[in-house]
């Protein structure tokens, strides 16, 4: 089973995610099936197919948010330390093209929200970060083509 790297604020998130799911929205979805059954002929019962998709989506969720926990590897990334990009690190970057500033923290693939600052370990900015060191400059083949990037400063918070 490959472990997956993950914060402890993003462990914590999905566990929050799962506890919800499970004692709240699955109490909630079978109150509707059975709201559901009472009005008959379930053959065209618009609210019981409803209640019953409700359903399979979110034990699916269970499933997956279940697997991704049971295999995540929390890193503090208050322990980290050093010059050198890694998994946590938190990266202030200059776009050398706009001169645009962007502050990104590599996280796990299931936390990242690049709108919250946070990118994949996987995304290519990330990759091409890996390794590397404030001062450096890396280019990113990025879906909109070449982009090209300063690095100002590296820290672990």
């Amino acid at each position: 089973m490959e472990k997956v790297p993950m914060t402890a604020g993003g462990h914590a998130a999905l566990a929050e995610e799962l506890r919800k799911r499970q004692q709240e929205e699955r109490p909630r979805i079978i109150q509707a099936i059975s709201d559901a059954r009472e009005h008959g002929d379930l053959s065209e019962n618009a609210e019981y197919h409803a209640a019953k998709e409700a359903q399979s989506h979110n034990e699916g969720r269970i499933a997956e948010l279940e697997d991704q926990l049971s295999r995540a590897e929390v890193i503090d990334v208050s322990k980290l330390s050093g010059n050198t990009i890694k998994f946590g690190a938190t990266v202030d970057l200059i776009d050398e093209d706009t001169e645009e500033e962007k502050v990104y923290q590599i996280v796990g693939e299931s936390e990242a929200d690049v709108k919250g600052g946070k990118i994949s370990i996987t995304s290519p900015i990330a990759r091409a970060l890996i390794g590397k060191q404030a001062g450096d400059t890396i280019e990113v083949n990025a879906p909109g083509g070449g982009k090209s990037y300063e690095i100002l400063k590296v820290q672990f918070k």
